[in-house]
């Protein structure tokens, strides 16, 4: 009977990985923790739509994903979370999936908005409600044929009470084209307490890309050449070892522009670049604050537009003194003294004169000369202020990324240890 058991057993194993690879449709009732109805309104979806997103009619989207917010799972959550409790959530949602694909093996790396809010604090922008992080082909055929379904325990400091996060593969994964407009996720990482999840996309060659080889392609319809993505750079996010794109600030301009990467007011939040945090302010203060950043602009326009009619005027007032002096028309004072080449010029004419100096050559500088001089000096410190801002910028990320670097050493000093 032993030896009958054993021999079968290939063939149970044969028919058990089969198994795990079809289609597996996680429907309310096979996943529900303490819910007693199903709030994802799947039953309004086409045929072929796995994960609902909040897209329009006309993209066959259906309906939400969850009936009260398109970033929630409908059959775990029934209600959206605080603000203050959301931010926890996504922080434990981010940490437990980058934890787990860095144990099974699984290169993941950070993209979209996640990207954004690391290149801000290297945490999750506050006024999010998911995260999205890409994987390579190959990692989503490994995911698919050996974690769907899969229910991961966690059990930490910060989540004492434990909770459970579930990968789930989208089943329309195989269809590599971007046509499939329904289903653009691949994968899902979902809380099943709170119902938050990260959006899991594949990034795939696409070998018949017009602009040729080396193009890699989503199905949500991003495209990137491989170069800008790989090498994947080591880093952290929200406290935990993460990979980035290589060329993360080109990848970040192109689909936020380079406003994105500067602009400290946002979505009712300011960024206070001492606490390297996101500070929300109320509606009356961001309209106070954009007012007054308004105000400043418009002086400063103004006074540009006075010191250049002032030099203008400068300049003319100049020319007058210089032709009624009979002296050729000079663009600065040091022009009118010659210099040794000057001395030495066989022409008799022109600024090679004021070799032997006049009466008038010899008085002190005019109140004009004093003016001119007053104009290069505060050219001088416009340019001054302009290096010192340029300065301070570089100073900044220079000392993020030494933070970064220290942060990286002492994680590796204490694994010596």
């Amino acid at each position: 009977m032993r030896l009958s058991w054993l021999l079968s057993l290939p063939a149970v194993l044969t028919v058990a990985s089969a198994i795990a690879i079809e289609k597996r449709d996680a429907d309310f009732l096979s996943v529900r923790t303490k819910m007693h109805k199903d709030m994802s309104g799947r039953g309004g979806d086409p045929k072929d739509k796995y994960f609902r997103k909040s897209l329009s009619l006309s993209q066959g989207a259906g309906i939400y994903e969850s009936v009260f917010h398109p970033h929630y799972d409908g059959r775990f959550a029934d209600h959206q979370l605080g603000y203050r409790e959301r931010k926890q959530a996504l922080s434990n949602l981010i940490q437990t999936y980058l934890a787990t694909m860095a144990d099974i093996g699984v290169e993941t790396w950070l993209m979209h908005g996640t990207l954004l809010g690391w290149w801000w604090n290297r945490k999750i922008l506050p006024w999010d409600s998911d995260s999205d992080v890409q994987v390579s082909e190959s990692s989503m055929h490994y995911l698919a044929s050996y974690y769907n379904m899969t229910v991961f325990h966690y059990k930490t400091p910060r989540i004492p009470e434990g909770r459970d996060y579930m990968m789930e593969i989208n089943p329309h994964y195989t269809n590599r084209e971007q046509s499939d407009k329904m289903n653009v996720i691949d994968a899902r990482w979902v809380d099943t307490t709170s119902g938050l999840f990260i959006d899991i996309t594949t990034a795939r060659y696409n070998f018949t890309h017009p602009s040729g080889e080396g193009m890699l392609s989503c199905k949500d319809g991003h495209e990137y050449r491989d170069t800008y993505i790989y090498p994947l750079r080591e880093t952290f996010f929200e406290g935990t070892p993460a990979k980035i794109p290589f060329a993360y600030k080109e990848v970040l301009e192109a689909e936020y522009k380079q406003k994105a990467l500067t602009q400290t007011s946002f979505e009712g939040h300011h960024f206070d670049e001492d606490k390297l945090e996101w500070i929300p302010v109320n509606k009356k203060g961001i309209v106070e604050a954009k007012k007054k950043a308004d105000e400043s602009r418009k002086q400063e326009e103004q006074k540009q537009k006075e010191k250049l009619s002032q030099d203008k005027k400068v300049e003319e007032q100049k020319n007058q003194e210089q032709q009624a002096l009979g002296k050729p028309e000079t663009k600065a004072p040091v022009a009118q003294q010659p210099n040794a080449h000057q001395a030495d010029s066989s022409k008799p004419d022109g600024p090679q004169v004021a070799k032997q100096p006049t009466k008038s050559d010899q008085q002190p500088p005019s109140a004009q000369h004093d003016a001119d001089a007053q104009k290069v000096k505060e050219e001088e410190m416009r340019i001054a202020n302009l290096k010192a801002n340029e300065e301070e910028r570089k100073v900044k990320e220079s000392a993020a990324r030494e933070e970064e670097k220290r942060k990286e050493e002492g994680k590796t000093n204490g694994s010596k240890r």
